[in-house]
């Protein structure tokens, strides 16, 4: 039986070999290089082709070093590696590794950050276009001599009051004396 055991174990340690799925590292580096300098959109199959590795672990890559900007997503699963042209190996290699330690949690966390800035963007632009409309008034308000502001001391007593003598009639002689009293 030890023979069987011990056949078994290498057979599915060979057939499921961490060579497809590992990545080497320097011929990924070289690859997005040289597509780097080409500028030419790319997939993670072109790239898993040119570099012999199994392609869900190259758009695994492919995929983290998008988040982590050293490529840029284009349309239809598609990369560019601009970005790579500037990059050193150090970077490039410090976000592999990130990008195969991804914790689940850490994307959902990204995830919910990137929705709530978009919320923020668009509550900035609400607030801003409330203000515009409050500013819009406040012109309107002052181009026809109407200052707002607090109400006048005499308007609570003017609207307090069953009499009906009408709240124009009362300000305007108090108005009047304020300014000459003012002058």
């Amino acid at each position: 039986m030890s023979i069987k055991r011990s056949h078994a174990t290498t057979r599915s340690s060979a057939a499921g070999g961490t060579s497809a799925s590992k990545i080497d590292r320097q011929s990924l580096f070289d690859e997005l290089r040289r597509l780097a300098g080409t500028g030419d959109g790319f997939s993670s199959v072109d790239v898993a082709l040119t570099i012999g590795t199994d392609e869900s672990v190259v758009a695994k890559a492919l995929l983290g070093l998008a988040s982590a900007g050293l490529l840029e997503r284009a349309e239809a699963g598609r990369y560019r590696a601009t970005p790579m042209g500037q990059a050193s190996q150090a970077e490039f290699v410090k976000a592999l590794a990130q990008t195969s330690h991804a914790d689940p949690s850490r994307q959902r966390d990204l995830t919910e950050i990137g929705r709530l800035k978009q919320n923020n963007d668009i509550m900035r632009q609400r607030l801003l276009a409330a203000i515009a409309e409050r500013d819009h008034y406040l012109a309107v308000l002052r181009a026809h001599g109407i200052e707002p502001g607090a109400p006048p001391p005499s308007a609570s007593t003017t609207s307090a009051s069953p009499s009906g003598a009408g709240p124009t009639n009362a300000p305007a002689p108090e108005a009047a004396g304020s300014e000459s009293a003012n002058s």
